[in-house]
């Protein structure tokens, strides 16, 4: 999970971004991290590396596990989460039913994120790019705001394309219900927080999440650092359900 911290003179709807804010380790759920390497945890036990936290989440200091490589297949894929919420055009979404047999990433974050969420959307778009036209046609890319109450489908309508792609999907509704849909894929996410001295301190996940077009589950995950080459590399054998 990252946090970022933000002020209204700093970042905006309109796509404009300052400085990072401060930072903190990637935090992952659990159920994620057992996932992807494919081990048994065991409850109550750990390294002081390792902070458990009242959402269920745990901290890892220093970054995540298989950092050498920007993809990491996952043992037990996820199930696509059950959210039902507004896009940029303030339409009804289902995102399993919109998204059923198409290849699809699933991002959380916020237009006035400071880095992490602009430079994501900008490497899949740049990525998606290199693609033949028709599996840029394909492709899903969905991005859920972690800050549904500054988010609006106006916002997110004005932000995707720009810091994106016009294809891009946005999606905004109720925090409580986002939240359990990124807690279900293992992606840890609070609500924004205001602080004295007028900035916006939000903290959320910043994995994507790859789903299947032939099973519809989330079998790949991608951390922050996973650059345009990644994805570009990667994307081919994502659009055809294979493991990159």
């Amino acid at each position: 999970m990252s946090t970022e911290k933000t002020s209204p003179s700093q970042s905006g709807g309109d796509g404009t971004t300052g400085r990072p804010g401060r930072r903190t380790p990637l935090i992952i759920a659990a159920v994620a991290i057992v996932a992807a390497l494919g081990i048994t945890a065991a409850v109550g036990l750990g390294s002081d590396d390792e902070k458990a936290t009242s959402s269920g989440v745990v901290q890892i200091e220093g970054g995540t596990a298989g950092q050498a490589r920007a993809a990491t297949v996952l043992d037990r894929p996820f199930t696509k989460p059950d959210l039902v919420l507004t896009d940029t055009t303030g339409a009804t979404y289902d995102l399993r039913e919109r998204t059923k047999g198409k290849p699809t990433l699933l991002y959380f974050g916020y237009t006035n994120c400071p880095d992490v969420c602009p430079l994501t959307m900008s490497n899949i778009a740049i990525a998606k790019k290199q693609l033949p036209q028709a599996d840029q046609d394909k492709l899903q890319v969905v991005f859920v705001t972690t800050d549904p109450e500054r988010d609006t489908a106006a916002s997110l309508a004005k932000w995707l394309p720009a810091a994106g792609d016009p294809s891009f999907t946005g999606l905004t509704g109720d925090f409580a219900k986002i939240q359990a849909g990124a807690r279900s894929i293992g992606i840890g996410i609070d609500p924004a927080k205001k602080e004295k001295d007028g900035s916006v301190v939000s903290m959320h996940g910043a994995q994507v999440v790859a789903f299947s077009p032939t099973t519809d589950q989330g079998y790949v995950l991608y951390g922050e650092d996973a650059t345009v080459d990644d994805y570009a590399k990667d994307l081919p054998k994502i659009i055809k359900g294979e493991n990159p």
